[in-house]
C-alpha cells in the first residue's frame, strides 16, 4: 500500500495525525494545520482510494485502513500521536485506538459515528450504485455538498465548498465505493468500551449525517470521553466552524 502524505512541523516535538472524510484528501486539513504547526509535529495523509494514495482493489476494512496507518507510522519511525479523524477518519481512528493502544495517545473524534445503523444503508447503497455506473457524478456531490455544509456557509464561502468539492471530483470512484463498504455498514458500539486513551468528540449541531444523537454514544460509550457540539455547524465542522473545531482542539491537546 503506497500511501500519501505530508510531514511538517519541528523535529522533536509530539505528533499529530489527522485522518480525513470519505471522498475527501488531507488538504481538507489545512486550517487545522496552521493552527497545530507552532507546537506540534503534523502528519496528514491520504486514506486508501483517495487522493494521492493507492487504489487498491475493494472493498476495503477499517482494519486495512488502521494497518494502513500503522505501517505509515512505522515507516516514519513515529512511535506514538495523538490522532484526530473526521467522519471516516473517527472511524480509523476508533478502530487504530483499539489495534495499538499504546501508539495512540489521545483521540478527537470528529462528526463520526460507532455505527451507521440500517436507517442509512439505502444512502450509501445508492451512492455506491451512482459511483460505479457514472463516477463522482456533480449530483451525488452536491448532495455530499448539502450535508457537510449549511446553505448560509455554502453561499458565504464559494471558494472553501468548491475547493473540497473539488477533491470529491477528483476521487477515484473505485477508491470511493471500497471506502464506503469499509465505514456503511459498521457497529463499532461495544468495542468502543475498550478505548483507553483520552477521548474528545466533536459534533456539528445541525449535522445531519452523524448528528449529535451518535457522537453523544461515543462520548457515553468511550471511558471519560467529553463530548463538545459547535454551534450552527454541519458534518464538515473542520472546515465550516474551524476556529471553533482548532480552539477545542488545541485546548484537548494541552490539557
Amino acid at each position: 500500500m503506497k500511501t500519501h502524505y505530508v510531514l511538517e512541523g519541528p523535529a522533536g516535538a509530539p505528533v499529530v495525525t489527522l485522518a480525513h472524510p470519505l471522498g475527501a484528501t488531507q488538504a481538507l486539513w489545512d486550517a487545522q494545520a496552521r493552527a497545530l504547526l507552532p507546537r506540534y509535529r503534523v502528519l496528514r495523509y491520504d486514506v486508501r482510494g483517495h487522493g494521492r494514495s493507492e487504489v487498491p482493489p475493494g472493498p476495503y476494512t477499517l482494519e486495512q485502513m488502521a494497518e494502513d496507518l500503522r505501517a505509515l507510522l512505522d515507516g516514519l519511525a513515529i512511535r506514538e500521536t495523538a490522532f484526530v479523524g473526521l467522519s471516516m477518519g473517527g472511524l480509523i481512528g476508533m478502530t487504530a485506538a483499539l489495534a495499538e493502544p499504546a501508539r495512540i495517545t489521545r483521540l478527537v473524534l470528529g462528526d463520526t459515528t460507532a455505527r451507521y445503523g440500517p436507517a442509512v444503508e439505502p444512502m450509501w447503497h445508492e451512492r455506491m450504485r451512482v459511483a460505479e455506473a457514472e463516477g463522482m457524478t456533480e449530483a451525488l456531490i452536491d448532495g455530499t455538498m448539502n450535508i457537510w455544509f449549511t446553505a448560509g456557509f455554502r453561499a458565504a464561502h464559494t471558494e472553501a465548498v468548491d475547493r473540497v468539492r473539488a477533491m470529491l471530483r477528483a476521487t477515484d470512484p473505485r477508491g470511493y465505493v471500497g471506502a464506503i463498504r469499509a465505514i456503511g455498514f459498521v457497529d463499532l458500539t461495544e468495542r468502543i468500551r475498550a478505548i483507553r486513551c483520552p477521548t474528545l468528540v466533536m459534533v456539528g449541531e445541525k449535522d445531519p449525517g452523524t448528528p449529535p444523537a451518535m457522537a453523544q454514544v461515543l462520548a457515553e460509550r468511550i471511558p471519560g470521553a467529553r463530548l463538545r457540539v459547535l454551534p450552527g455547524a454541519m458534518h464538515c465542522s473542520a472546515v465550516e466552524s474551524a476556529d471553533e473545531f482548532n480552539e477545542a482542539l488545541l485546548d484537548f491537546l494541552r490539557t
